[in-house]
């Protein structure tokens, strides 16, 4: 059976619920300044695992869709949010993150056709200056180079996760197996960058070989196949208004782990911040729009029209047949 819209979107929120224990696992478990080895032992491992599972190789073009799309979501994406996270406080990374749901509005439209709409904006803009009153108070200086590496994390993320939108997957592809691709290409990609720029791997310890096992397994295999699980039933607009999620949860492991102070404007940022991620779920009925032929997975027919909530309900059903393990 089916999985209803409000589990979907549960079940897709866990992963930047996740995330947002990303900062806290660095700062305190892992070796400092090992941005590149720290994304290659996210994502290979996590790819790898998942590959075994799915038993599923991309064949024609999509060798290279999985190669572009592993490069923007995993192997850029993953040293960039590490760089900011080793460079600056948590919260201002935060802050330059969560303008991510007006980026995807924004590539949306360029890229599927959907028009921006007065909600989706404002939407994107509280969330964003949600977040901001959350992080803000206590992020400290900015740092130029950490402050592009977030900006550029960002960038690749949104660009990501509208291409995943905009070009689905196989048929007979279920998200188990997008995953596993996207996560061994950016580790593939990582693991020559990492030996040439840091050098030998470092020295382990205990508490480092828990975080990484914990960022490979938790925070990376599960999270990101309910994410591109998640891209794949909902609209990209709706997946993105859930990234807040993530610097949300930041501070409040900050505060209840880390002894972090939150006072009334943070609790305020954090209402406004959770109540923009709530409006953004809301559907939206939307013009049916044609897309070009290469917005096709397939590439045997025509245009793909993207309309409302009802069209992307009827193609999620279509999706979830016969499938026993999704993204």
């Amino acid at each position: 059976m089916a999985a209803t819209r409000p589990t979907v979107i549960a079940l897709t929120a866990l992963a930047p619920v996740s995330w947002g224990t990303t900062y806290a696992v660095t700062t305190e478990f892992l070796p400092a300044d090992r941005p590149l080895f720290t994304g290659l032992m996210r994502a290979l491992p996590a790819g790898l695992l998942l590959l075994a599972l799915a038993r599923v190789l991309p064949r024609g073009v999509w060798w290279g869709k999985a190669a572009v799309l592993g490069a923007l979501n995993i192997g850029a994406f993953f040293p960039l949010l590490f760089l900011s996270a080793y460079r600056m406080p948590g919260g201002m990374a935060a802050v330059v993150g969560s303008i991510g749901p007006l980026l995807v509005v924004a590539l949306s439209a360029l890229l599927l056709g959907q028009r921006p709409t007065t909600r989706s904006v404002l939407t994107g803009v509280a969330a964003a200056f949600g977040v901001s009153l959350v992080v803000l108070e206590a992020a400290g200086g900015l740092d130029a180079i950490g402050v592009l590496a977030a900006v550029a994390a960002t960038a690749s993320m949104s660009l990501g996760t509208v291409l995943t939108k905009r070009w689905g997957r196989p048929d007979g592809v279920g998200p188990l197996a997008l995953t596993a691709w996207q996560l061994t290409a950016g580790g593939l990609l990582l693991a020559p960058l990492a030996l040439l720029v840091e050098g030998a791997p470092p020295a382990l310890d205990g508490p480092a070989v828990g975080g990484y096992l914990y960022l490979a397994l938790a925070n990376t295999a599960l999270a990101y196949w309910l994410w591109f699980r998640g891209i794949g039933r909902l609209s990209a607009t709706q997946v993105t208004f859930l990234g807040p999620l993530s610097p949300l949860t930041a501070a409040v492991i900050g505060w209840a782990v880390l002894g972090e102070a939150l006072g009334p404007v943070q609790l305020a940022g954090m209402a406004l911040a959770f109540g923009a991620t709530l409006a953004g779920q809301v559907a939206v009925r939307t013009r049916v729009v044609a897309v070009a032929p290469a917005a096709r997975a397939d590439g045997r027919r025509g245009a793909v029209p993207f309309s409302s909530a009802s069209q992307n309900g009827r193609k999620d059903s279509m999706d979830l047949t016969g499938q026993a393990l999704r993204r």
